[in-house]
């Protein structure tokens, strides 16, 4: 395992509704490869890195941000760390563990359209390419 850079805080993007308390774990489909069941939870430092993944994930409800809490050990996230960019810029990492949700946080960034479209369509190309492969 390669030694996370970050002692937090941490944030977690999503279109769940949650609550303070509430636990979030590994084992639910990918956002971006709904045939892959996902070993890991992820998450990030980076609070509008946490509010792109919400824009991103599945489904048509409000994306949201919340300061999580890891419960166990993580690791860099390999699909963004050394394999496709070197070190960590995304401040990205994941675990096998639960994350405890701390709270609900509002003051995130949000894309124009123009710009959160051009995310999907870079994820869509990216994703059709052998390097869009999830290391699970």
């Amino acid at each position: 395992m390669n030694q996370p850079l970050d002692k937090g805080p941490f944030f977690h993007g999503t279109k769940a509704n949650l609550r303070e308390g509430d636990l979030l774990g590994s084992g639910f489909r990918s956002n971006y490869r709904p045939e892959v069941v996902m070993n890991h939870i992820y998450f990030t430092a980076l609070r509008d890195g946490a509010g792109l993944a919400a824009e991103l994930a599945a489904g048509d409800a409000e994306p949201r941000v919340y300061a999580v809490e890891p419960t166990g050990p993580f690791e860099n996230d390999p699909n963004v760390t050394d394999k496709k960019f070197p070190g960590n810029p995304t401040r990205s990492y994941r675990s096998s563990a639960p994350l405890k949700v701390i709270g609900e946080v509002t003051d995130w960034t949000r894309l124009a359209p123009e710009a959160l479209q051009a995310w999907k369509e870079r994820l869509a190309t990216l994703l059709a390419d052998e390097r869009g492969e999830i290391i699970n």
